[in-house]
């Protein structure tokens, strides 16, 4: 199975737009991807590391990507393709409640 990384983009007022009932559904999903093997979390506060030619480490509190929804949360899937893994975040809360999710495959390191 391969593994690709999640990245949920929403905000509450897209959350609380959508129905109870398809939200309540949309964590019932979150549980079982969960229970089968799923990594996913809420986002914290980022911060920016920087230590070019390791000449010296800095940090900077802030996102380096912007977009019109904030990031969400995270998650680490496994799917036998790109288009399962697709079929399983389109059920996740961000999905359904006003968001979007990139799905990126996981590439083995060299």
């Amino acid at each position: 199975m391969a593994k690709f990384v999640t990245i949920g983009y929403g905000d509450q007022g897209g959350y609380d737009r959508t129905d109870a009932a398809v939200r309540n559904e949309a964590h019932a999903h979150d549980s079982h991807l969960l229970e089968a093997g799923a990594v996913a979390g809420i986002a914290g506060s980022p911060v920016q590391v920087r230590n070019h030619d390791g000449a010296g480490m800095t940090v900077e509190s802030g996102s380096f990507m912007t977009s019109d929804l904030p990031v969400a949360g995270f998650g680490i899937i496994e799917a036998a393709t790109i288009e399962e893994a697709v079929q399983l975040v389109s059920k996740t809360p961000c999905a359904v409640a006003q968001g979007v999710v990139e799905v990126w495959p996981l590439q083995e390191s060299p």
